[in-house]
């Protein structure tokens, strides 16, 4: 599993001049991209922040890298299977890892973002909040859920080959309606209350906190994210193993 994952991240940039830089240099790209746009475009300012750029660029670097874990390895899912028939036709091949090698990639994206935005931070401001090492407790049930969507797209993916189109469009929407270039306090109350539906939205704001401003987790919320990421890994695993008996009949 660990060998597929590194051969995914290689490949991926295999050919290209600069190679695995460019997974440091796409971020910080879109970065600069979103941040001129929101900070100086549309002078939007955090709540509770100096309202400098380079503030809100670490806020916004902060939730796009988490959301990230997730959009990437979900973005995928649909061709995991459909990309890979000699997994499924010619070879004995525990097909459940694919679901696993995405998210493994996805994962360190986000731990190259991640020690990008503390270099910056570090730079900008000095020693992160020591919350950030609660970090990994937000991070454990994100990948659950991550892992049992990926399960679960990858499987439907197989028979309803649309499904790839609408993730992508589904992503993009996700993006903006995640608390990522806004903070969910400054919505109003009947907004509020709809933007908590999104499940992302409590790892946005929970990461936000722990490597922004200093606040612990807050552990109601922290106990119902585990449980939902765990059903939904659940519904997810099994959907994939009832599925994939007609994987080869459809490939």
């Amino acid at each position: 599993m660990i060998a597929l994952a590194r051969r995914e991240i290689v490949g991926r940039y295999q050919g290209s001049l600069l190679g695995r830089f460019w997974s440091f240099f796409v971020p910080l790209m879109m970065l600069g991209v979103y941040t001129f746009v929101f900070s100086v475009v549309f002078q939007a300012r955090w709540p509770a922040s100096s309202g400098s750029r380079t503030e809100f660029a670490l806020i916004l670097f902060a939730g796009l890298t988490i959301f990230n874990v997730f959009a990437e390895s979900v973005a995928r899912a649909p061709s995991l299977i459909i990309g890979n028939p000699n997994f499924v036709k010619k070879v004995i091949f525990p097909l459940e890892i694919l679901p696993f090698v995405s998210l493994l990639t996805s994962l360190f994206h986000g731990a190259i973002n991640l020690a990008v935005w503390a270099l910056f931070f570090l730079i900008l401001k000095g020693i992160p909040p020591l919350t950030i090492m609660w970090l990994p407790l937000i991070i454990l049930p994100l990948a659950a859920l991550t892992l049992g969507t990926t399960y679960l797209f990858a499987s439907v993916g197989v028979y309803f080959r649309d499904i790839g189109q609408i993730i992508g469009v589904a992503i993009t929407a996700g993006m903006f309606l995640t608390p990522i270039f806004y903070a969910a306090s400054a919505l109003p109350d009947l907004y509020q209350t709809i933007i908590w539906l999104n499940p992302l939205t409590y790892y946005v704001e929970q990461g936000r906190n722990l490597l922004i401003f200093g606040l612990a987790p807050a552990w109601g919320a922290s106990l119902i994210a585990y449980v939902f990421a765990l059903i939904i890994l659940w519904l997810g695993f099994a959907t994939f193993q009832k599925l994939r008996r007609g994987f080869a009949d459809v490939l």
